[in-house]
Formats: C-alpha cells, structure tokens, sequence
C-alpha cells in the first residue's frame, strides 16, 4: 500500500487559481482595441476610460485574486 499523497493545493484553490485568471484575461480584452487602420492617422480612442482605467483595475485586482487563492488554506 502506498503512503497518502498531500497536495499544498486543494480543489478549492484550482477553482479560484482558474478563476483569477479568468479575471486578469478579461482584463487584457477590455485593453485590446483602439487602433487606426491607417498609421498616419491618430485615434484617440486609445486613451479612453475603458482601457486606461477600468482595465488595469481589474488585471490588478485578478493578481490579487490569485494571491488570494494561492494563500487560501485547503479544507482538511
């Protein structure tokens, strides 16, 4: 019989770990975008709320996340 495996992880902790990334990869699609077709052209729809604000709080608050999960404690 072999010895009973301990993992630092519990499944608990892959479902938030999967979670978080999920947040920060949304976070980088609310970035994406904004760009001139034509490079002699300036859009300054680059700089708007949505990509300079809302986006990087949430890619933020996803690493927090994921700190979180990774420091959560697995249920005995």
């Amino acid at each position: 019989m072999s010895p009973k495996i301990d993992f630092p992880f519990g499944k608990q902790n892959f479902i938030l770990l999967a979670i978080g990334f999920a947040i920060i990869i949304f976070g980088f699609i609310l970035m994406a975008g904004g760009g001139s077709k034509d490079p002699n052209v300036f859009n300054p729809e680059i700089f708007n709320f949505r990509r300079i604000v809302l986006a990087t709080i949430i890619v933020v608050f996803g690493f927090g996340f994921e700190i979180y999960a990774i420091m959560k404690k697995p249920k005995e």
